[in-house]
């Protein structure tokens, strides 16, 4: 028997263990691991492709570390890889535009992440226990044309910032409540486009 912890690939990647007679799965944790983290593993799902004698034996592995498995068909794999991707390092990434953002307003760096801390924290409580619709808030939710395009007017002063703001404004428009949907999904084109013509 043999398993691998990719994400991104299936069991495929040990077919030629396979061809020798062994029963092979990809067994990955919806979790991140970096250098000085030691997240607890109980808890976390895991997603589990494969042969069903090596798939009954990660799920078995799994729930003795007190993880949660979960099948996961071979041909969705890239896509749960993606979402992984959504789910930690481009969060990762959103929160360094924040602090760059937060430059721009007067704030220092290490000073921005101790402030970001309480509302990061009620974001996820609030998302946790009401789901995204329910939990978001702000002048798009609330239709607020005049507020969002001040911010994209500063933003025009943090390289990246702006774009990274109007891909999530567009996304919010798309998936999220939000008042005078039409003139901000409007504005947010006028805005890319003079960004391009830039």
């Amino acid at each position: 028997m043999a398993l691998h912890s990719s994400g991104a690939l299936t069991s495929d990647e040990l077919s030629v263990l396979r061809k020798r007679g062994a029963a092979v799965a990809s067994v990955h944790p919806m979790m991140t691991f970096v250098r000085g983290s030691r997240p607890p593993l109980a808890g976390v799902p895991f997603a589990i492709e494969g042969d069903p004698k090596a798939a009954r034996a990660a799920q078995t592995i799994v729930l003795e570390l007190g993880g949660l498995p979960f099948t996961i068909r071979k041909e969705y794999k890239e896509a749960y890889h993606a979402w992984g991707m959504f789910a930690s390092p481009l969060l990762d990434a959103l929160l360094a535009v924040s602090e760059r953002v937060a430059v721009a307003a007067g704030v220092r760096r290490k000073a921005a992440r101790e402030r970001m801390l309480p509302i990061l924290r009620q974001t996820l409580a609030n998302y946790a226990r009401l789901g995204a619709a329910a939990s978001f808030s702000g002048p798009i939710v609330r239709g607020d044309v005049a507020t969002v395009a001040k911010h994209l007017k500063v933003l025009r002063e943090v390289p990246g910032a702006g774009e990274v703001y109007t891909a999530l404004a567009r996304a919010a428009l798309r998936d999220l409540p939000a008042k005078n949907r039409t003139a901000l999904m409007r504005m947010l084109k006028a805005c890319a486009d003079s960004s391009r013509a830039e």
